[in-house]
């Protein structure tokens, strides 16, 4: 809380973003939705105006292909396509290589023979910048990704490391390692001031009367282990894990219950 207001930053440790690579093209081509852009990059006159507006830096739309600098800082995560399913992990410009063509022609067939935005990582920050965020001290901390397993269907397509390992790569870089923040004030952010954030009620703290949401690991050996080539990796140092009083790790391993329910905030109003 600053000055009495809620200031609501939230950040992930890595040095990349992810969304669609949708994000590299100009809102006014994707007027009306997926399926008219979809449409758009079939002729050729609005496919050179696209490939000059990803190179360009606008002032009133956010070109994540510029800001990532070059191709080869753009990098293909997932697509729906089991054809092109081969090619996640590679960037941009090493598609470029692998098509002989431009990393621009390669985004838009991309788009046209997945029919989906194609998940995408853009490396935009910058480690300086990420241990300046962490230090502010009302930054909270959030993986914004989905929960995955390193099994099945998951395996697919490739995914942003955040989704395995932000906060172990949080308490294991920066913390014990970096010391930008100390445990204490990590384990805060991460449990109490997020709760407060969201207007979560009874959690967030070790307290009588609240639900009982316990992490237990070991300072020490707490580590990410996912990598954007490799991101598939669970996080190691978690011995056990309390989900509203029930134990759903045990020494490293599931037990199989799963006591977790929908949490409201105060923004929920059922289903009418």
């Amino acid at each position: 809380r600053q000055e009495g207001i809620d200031v609501a930053a939230n950040m992930y440790v890595y040095e990349a973003g992810a969304t669609g690579l949708t994000a590299s093209f100009p809102p006014s081509l994707q007027d009306g939705g997926f399926g008219k852009l979809w449409e758009r990059l079939h002729d050729p006159s609005i496919r050179e105006e696209m490939k000059q507006a990803m190179k360009s830096n606008p002032k009133d739309w956010e070109n994540l292909y510029y800001a990532a600098g070059s191709p080869d800082r753009v990098l293909l995560l997932g697509f729906s396509n089991d054809s092109l399913k081969k090619y996640a992990g590679k960037s941009l410009a090493e598609m470029a290589d692998i098509r002989g063509t431009s990393p621009e022609e390669i985004a838009m067939d991309f788009i046209i023979q997945d029919s989906s935005r194609v998940g995408t990582a853009y490396f935009l920050m910058s480690e300086g910048n990420i241990e300046k965020e962490i230090a502010l001290p009302w930054m909270s901390f959030g993986s914004d990704a989905g929960s995955l397993a390193n099994e099945g269907v998951f395996l697919e397509s490739s995914t942003h490391p955040r989704a395995y390992g932000n906060v172990a790569r949080l308490l294991g870089k920066y913390v014990r390692n970096k010391k930008i923040i100390t445990l204490p004030e990590a384990i805060y952010r991460l449990t109490k001031l997020s709760a407060e954030k969201l207007h979560i009620t009874r959690r967030g703290e070790l307290k009588d009367g609240y639900f009982a949401d316990v992490v237990i690991f070991d300072p020490v050996r707490i580590q990410d282990h996912a990598t954007y080539a490799v991101p598939h990796q669970y996080a190691t140092g978690v011995k056990d894990v309390i989900v509203n009083g029930q134990l759903v790790l045990k020494n490293g391993e599931p037990t199989n219950a799963t006591p977790g329910r929908f949490v409201k905030g105060p923004g929920y109003v059922g289903a009418n």
